[in-house]
Order: C-alpha cells, then structure tokens, then sequence
C-alpha cells in the first residue's frame, strides 16, 4: 500500500532592475492519495513502528491527511522525520514542506531547504522543483539565481511543467537584463554584467542566450574577443533553431569566422533561416543565385 504525495511551492514575480522576477510563493497543495477503501493504519502503523521508512512515511501521510487517523501535523511530522532520516526522499521532501509552511513544527526556511536539498539530490522531482524555488527566493540560503535555473532544469528534464514555465520566465529576464547591460537602458552601460547575464542561461540551451554570448566574442564586449568562442555559442544558437543566429552562422562559414570558410556550409544554414522566414537570409541566398 503506497501513499504518495506531490507538494509544490509555486514563485510569484518581483521586479529586479526594473525586470519582474521571483520574489515570494505562494503555496499550492497537490495531494494524491492511493488508498483501498478501508485503509488498514493498524498495519502502517506496526510497520513503522518496526523501523520501516516505507510505513513511516506512509503513516506520516495519514496524520498529515487525517487518512484514517485524527489529522495531526505534529504527529505527522514526527513520523516523516522518522523515515526522512533514514534517507526516504518522500519523506525529506514532506518534511521540508512541513517546515516551509510551519506545519507541526516551528516554521524553519533553513530546514526546509535542508530536507528539500536532501530530497532533490535522489531526484525526487517535487524537491528538486522547490529547491529551486528556495533559491531563487534567497529563502533558507542566498539568493541564487544561477542555482535556481539548475534545479528547475532538473524538474523540468522529469516532466514537471511548472519548473518549465519557471525555468523559461527567469531565464528569459535574465536575458532581458543582460540586454539592458549591453545597451545602456535603465542601467549604467556594464558590457561585463551583460556577459554574466548571456552566460548564466546559455549552458541550459536558451538560444537567444547563446547567440548574444557568442556575438560578445565577436565584438569583443565583455570578454577578451575570440573567433572561436563567437562560432561556437553562435553555431549552437543556430542549431537551437533560432533564425537570426542561423543567419550569421552563414555568415561566419562565408567569411571563414571561427571556422574555415565554407560557402556551402554557409549556404545551408542561409537556407535554413530562409525556410523559416527569415528576409535576410532569403536575401542572401538571391545574391548568391540560390533557390531555396
């Protein structure tokens, strides 16, 4: 008899220089109960009562739910605590929300995130959610924005859509800020942070990222400027499938920047934007006297 329970912390928006990104959670229970219809708690509890983590668990579950037991978050607590220590990640992960919410315990953001890590790092997906939720909130550790994209990307990776849509609206900020570095706008102009920026979510396959970094190369912003680093964030902007990165891919390949130079390699990835509408790239190709 399993009992399994999917608890999520869910980030509102706070505004960062001048971009709106997370701040404080809301709190969203989802909890999925798999029970026969007469529960047998009696055997849970004899279970757990034998050091079981499964049953300490589970029996942790029915206080929390009041699932044939008077609900008690105390008594909740004190068995997820049982099988939390002896490694049970449902239970780290249960607990950690305990403390979150200050359920049966005193309300702790550095036991939360405590349990939430320990959890997360078995791949319990709801944990590796929250901990993200904890970095990017600084609640329970310093604020991490870095580290927040990172958890949220192992959700996300399992399935939960949540950490997606997460994981796209603080890196998709991230880039509007570095774009504000790059141009002034709002800030006092900081090539350097605009790098830091691109950097932080190019590694977790945004393209825009990608291209932006690797055009910072090129011109030398921010960093010491290198053909070869410019190809490469390009060229994986590109393979992103992003249009305008697609375009100076072609580019690069025709005038042999970063890589040999390459008209037929250049006339591919001009076709490739030109497919998807790109009037640059179609342009290009006409120029070139290559239908597509």
């Amino acid at each position: 008899m399993t009992v399994l329970t999917n608890t999520f912390l869910i980030p509102n928006s706070r505004k960062l220089n001048n971009m709106r990104i997370l701040s404080s959670i809301l709190f969203l229970c989802l909890s999925l109960y798999t029970f026969a219809q007469d529960i047998n708690v009696t055997d849970i509890r004899q279970k757990a009562e034998q050091g079981n983590a499964s049953a300490q668990y589970d029996l942790g579950n029915c206080y929390e739910n009041g699932n044939g037991v008077q609900q008690s978050y105390t008594e909740a607590v004190k068995w997820y605590r049982m099988a939390a220590e002896q490694g049970d990640n449902d239970a780290q992960f249960s607990l950690g929300v305990c403390y979150y919410n200050g359920d049966g315990v005193q309300q702790s953001y550095a036991e939360a995130f405590k349990w939430f890590r320990k959890a997360a790092e078995q791949g319990n997906v709801g944990a590796e959610y929250n901990l993200g939720v904890c970095y990017a909130n600084g609640e329970g550790v310093e604020q991490d924005y870095k580290e927040a994209l990172k958890w949220w990307k192992m959700a996300a990776n399992q399935g939960e859509a949540k950490a997606q849509d997460n994981l796209n609206t603080l890196g998709n900020a991230i880039i509007s800020l570095g774009d504000n570095y790059a141009s002034g706008d709002g800030v006092e102009q900081d090539y350097t942070m605009a790098v830091q920026c691109y950097r932080m979510v190019a590694d977790l396959e945004f393209a825009e990222a990608q291209g932006k970094l690797g055009m910072c190369y090129y011109f030398g912003n921010g960093v010491q400027q290198s053909d070869t680093a410019a190809m490469k964030w390009v060229q994986k902007a590109a393979e992103s499938g992003d249009t305008k990165f697609q375009y100076m891919l072609g580019l690069f390949y025709e005038d042999g920047i970063g890589a040999q130079k390459n008209i037929a390699e250049a006339i591919r990835w001009f076709k490739k934007a030109a497919e998807q509408g790109l009037e640059e790239a179609k342009e290009k190709l006409d120029v070139l006297g290559v239908d597509y």
